[in-house]
């Protein structure tokens, strides 16, 4: 009897181990990016990061429309053409 309650802790013990490793894997951060891209025809209305690319304003926050082709965000390099950007620039992560 002993053995089996012996047993079922030790299981129990290897099972709870497990799920706190899996569980500690789910939440990782990422690795920061060692370049970012100016990325062009991307962001959402209201969303763009500085100024429009043919210089009609020069804020963040102040495109008119979704996916325009002068308003650009900055993501990691190697994603903007994988979702349909145009990379216009790239600079190395600070």
């Amino acid at each position: 009897m002993k053995k089996q309650t012996v047993l079922k802790s030790t299981m129990a013990g290897i099972f709870a181990l497990g799920a706190s490793m899996a569980a500690q894997n789910a939440f990782a951060v990422p690795d920061a990016p060692q370049t970012w891209e100016k990325c062009a025809g991307v962001s959402l209305a209201g969303k763009n990061d500085c100024g429009a690319l043919d210089g009609s304003h020069q804020c963040a926050g102040q495109a008119k429309d979704n996916m325009l082709d002068t308003e650009w965000i900055y993501i990691p390099e190697g994603t903007c053409t994988k979702i349909g950007g145009l990379v216009k620039a790239t600079k190395p992560a600070k």
